[in-house]
């Protein structure tokens, strides 16, 4: 039985996203699709001292664009982000751990495509995480019309018989029209999530998954359930 995951990338996401990755055997990044504004392609949250604050990519007005064709409008946000992080998580536990690996992807290149950079920080937490799951690209497989039909076109391509999904997808798929091409739909739950120790006041569980690294480094998959080293098996 082979899983799948086919999910557009985002910029440093969530603990839940690494998750689905690791309760697949492939995922599939999804960036030969529509740009959206004010999503989670270009930004994050984090955790400070007077609450929530963005990190956000400065990407351009010009939507109508694949995630693909996004470049970023200039690389000012890489220090900045970089400042950002360190002065809101220099005091937690394992910033220092992290910091050894994250801190050359902000100040060790220029990053001229978004698709790529978030590619690239998805790819270096995983492996950090110890999640080996096999990665992809929606356009290394052959098209198919429709939205739906192109999402079972990729797991019929890539030989899995289970899709996994995030809930917000139930909007607009159908589990019959997967089953009746002999893969079934599996829906991933985000919620249940233990807290995890943090950094400043009241626990806050929707903020990017740097936040559990820099607070509990190797033991962030005890806050998962399907990271290696998560509580149950």
């Amino acid at each position: 039985m082979k899983k799948i995951a086919i999910l557009q990338s985002n910029y440093i996401p969530w603990k839940g996203y690494f998750d689905l990755i690791a309760a697949v055997d492939e995922f599939v990044f999804y960036d030969d699709v529509q740009f959206t504004k004010n999503d989670w392609r270009n930004r994050n949250k984090i955790k400070t001292p007077q609450g929530i604050a963005w990190l956000t990519i400065p990407v351009g007005d010009h939507i109508h664009r694949e995630i693909r064709e996004v470049s970023p409008s200039n690389s000012l946000w890489q220090e900045k982000h970089w400042k950002s992080l360190c002065a809101n998580y220099a005091r937690a536990a394992y910033f220092h751990d992290v910091a050894r690996w994250l801190e050359p992807l902000y100040l060790g290149k220029t990053h001229s495509n978004l698709s790529a950079l978030n590619q690239e920080f998805i790819v270096a937490i995983c492996h950090y995480l110890g999640i080996r799951t096999r990665f992809n690209h929606s356009w290394d497989f052959q098209e198919a019309e429709g939205r739906v039909e192109r999402l079972i076109a990729i797991c019929r391509q890539a030989e899995a018989n289970v899709y996994i999904s995030g809930p917000s997808a139930r909007c607009y798929l159908s589990d019959t029209e997967f089953s009746e091409a002999g893969i079934a739909v599996d829906w991933f739950d985000y919620a249940g999530y233990p807290e995890y120790p943090q950094c400043w006041g009241t626990f806050e569980p929707a903020v990017s998954i740097l936040d559990l690294l820099f607070n509990c480094g190797p033991k962030s998959g005890k806050y998962m359930r399907y990271a290696p080293g998560h509580r149950e098996k």
